[in-house]
């Protein structure tokens, strides 16, 4: 077991890492009904309040945790070592990946320089990672679980934007890191789940996060191939397997206390809408679209489910303490 090295007072020092999580849900919120409106051939005027939304509380959260690396270097260096909350720092530059997607559907100007900081820092974020997990002294099999996906998935993301701006061989660099090591960390958490102790009950909804690897994954293929070749049909129908097999586990995760992982039901919901979108695109098969048309009803109800129960979190100071 780890030693517990006490952290410092005040509810700043316990704001967790995690919470960018809660940009990654309103990103693929964003994403999901701008390509809802493509494809309905609609324009509702949401979208720039949802991408401004989004900005408004990344940049808020990103003030926050900067303040918290002032202030309490040590609480931050306590969640780099932490063989879980590890995972949850690429979520800044997957953030700012997602935020490059939504702002590349309004055709802004700056889409390039978000991109590059994104797909630079989650370079590295993944360098500093996986050499964490190569040369570590404390992780066993029961510190491995969903979140460990988090990394993979933010290469994955980097050729949706980066193949339209034309950086193709760099997409298919960060594509090829994200496919390797989505393989090796799903056979290793189908192993610690069926073979070794069971998952905390307090990060079960991270089993959600499944669902984004083949969700995205197909989506940067589509970007990098535009053909619906077997590989991407295997993509997209695995992830829909995935939704379907933790939907239909619906009564188990009901029944959990709130907490931050709630919010990753959001995304991976959120991408596999997505994905559907644009299997009805390229196959023009009506039944995708009324897959997607369904998810997006769900997934927005989601999301304002996360919010209320983030808010009411936030100003019970039931999170941000000490053992969050």
């Amino acid at each position: 077991m780890m030693e517990h090295t006490p952290a410092p007072h005040g509810r700043l020092a316990f704001f967790p890492i995690s919470f960018f999580s809660v940009v990654m849900g309103l990103s693929g919120l964003t994403i999901a009904w701008e390509k809802a409106q493509h494809v309905f051939q609609l324009d509702l005027g949401i979208t720039p309040w949802l991408v401004g939304l989004t900005v408004g509380v990344f940049s808020l959260m990103l003030v926050i945790y900067l303040s918290k690396l002032w202030r309490h270097p040590q609480s931050v260096a306590q969640e780099l070592a932490h063989p879980v909350k590890l995972s949850f720092f690429p979520t800044i530059s997957i953030s700012l990946l997602l935020i490059a997607t939504a702002l590349q559907g309004m055709n802004v100007g700056f889409v390039l320089p978000i991109w590059a900081t994104g797909t630079l820092l989650h370079l590295l974020f993944t360098l500093y990672v996986v050499n964490k997990w190569m040369h570590h002294e404390h992780f066993q099999i029961q510190h491995i679980n969903p979140a460990w996906f988090i990394p993979a998935v933010g290469n994955v993301l980097v050729p949706v934007v980066g193949v339209p701006l034309g950086f193709v061989d760099v997409s298919w660099f960060f594509f090829s890191i994200g496919m390797f090591f989505w393989l090796i960390l799903m056979t290793l958490v189908f192993n610690r789940m069926i073979f070794h102790q069971a998952l905390d009950a307090f990060l079960l909804p991270t089993l959600f996060i499944l669902i984004a690897p083949p969700a995205v994954g197909f989506i940067a293929y589509m970007q990098l191939e535009n053909e619906l070749d077997a590989f991407a049909r295997m993509l997209y129908f695995f992830g829909l397997f995935l939704t379907l097999l933790l939907l239909s586990q619906f009564g188990r995760f009901a029944k959990l206390k709130f907490g931050l992982p709630w919010w990753a039901y959001s995304f991976p919901t959120a991408a596999i809408t997505i994905a559907s979108f644009v299997m009805y695109e390229k196959s023009q098969v009506v039944a995708y679209q009324w897959i997607a048309a369904g998810l997006l009803v769900l997934l927005t109800a989601l999301l304002l489910v996360l919010i209320v129960l983030t808010m009411r979190a936030v100003f019970s100071h039931a999170i941000c303490k000490p053992g969050h």
